[in-house]
C-alpha cells in the first residue's frame, strides 16, 4: 500500500513540470511514468477472481468510452502536441498499474466495494489539477468504469486497454 500512497503522492505532484521547457517536459513526464509503472509492477499482488469474460468487460468498457467521448467531447484544459498521444498511453498503463493493480487489490483485502470506491474516487481527484473541475464528473465516471473492470476482469490489464482507447480518443478528437 506504500507504493499505491507514494504513487498517488508523485502524480498529485506533477503540476510543476508543465513548467518545464517542452523537451524537459516530455521527459520528465515519461520518468515519472516510467518510475510509477515499474514500481507498481514490482509489487506482488495476489491473483483475483474472474467474474466476466475479459474480452466482454473490454468491450463494454471501449464501448462506454466511445459514448461518454461522444457526450462530453475533448477534455478541457487537454494538452496538445506530437508527444502527447506517446505519453497518454504510458499514463494509461502506469496509472492503471498503481490505481487497479496495486491500490485495488490492497483495499480488496478488506472489501471490494471499499477497493472500487476508492480507486474510482483517487483517479478522478488526482486529474483535478490538470483538467480542472469541469473534466471532475468525466474522470470520476472512468474511474468507476476501471475499477468495475478490474472487479470483473480479475486483471488490471483490461481497464489499461479501456483506459488507452479513452487517452487515444481524448488526442484525436
Amino acid at each position: 500500500m506504500l507504493v499505491a500512497i507514494a504513487g498517488v503522492a508523485v502524480l498529485a505532484a506533477r503540476l510543476p513540470l508543465l513548467t518545464l521547457p517542452a523537451g524537459a517536459r516530455v521527459g520528465a513526464f515519461a520518468a515519472l511514468l516510467a518510475a510509477i509503472g515499474t514500481a507498481s509492477w514490482l509489487i506482488p499482488v495476489p491473483p483475483a477472481a474472474r467474474r466476466m469474460p475479459p474480452a466482454a468487460v473490454l468491450t463494454i468498457g471501449v464501448a462506454s468510452v466511445l459514448l461518454a467521448s461522444g457526450l462530453a467531447g475533448r477534455p478541457p484544459g487537454m494538452p496538445t502536441g506530437t508527444w502527447i498521444l506517446p505519453l497518454g498511453l504510458g499514463a494509461a498503463v502506469a496509472e492503471e498499474l498503481l490505481f487497479r493493480r496495486v491500490a485495488y487489490a490492497a483495499l480488496a483485502r478488506r472489501s471490494e466495494v471499499l477497493a472500487v470506491a476508492v480507486t474510482a474516487t483517487a483517479f478522478g481527484l488526482i486529474h483535478l489539477p490538470l483538467y480542472g473541475v469541469a473534466a471532475l464528473p468525466v474522470d470520476l465516471g472512468a474511474g468507476l468504469l476501471f475499477s468495475w473492470q478490474r472487479w470483473a476482469a480479475g486483471s488490471w490489464t483490461v481497464p489499461a486497454a479501456t483506459h488507452a482507447a479513452a487517452n487515444v480518443l481524448a488526442v484525436i478528437r
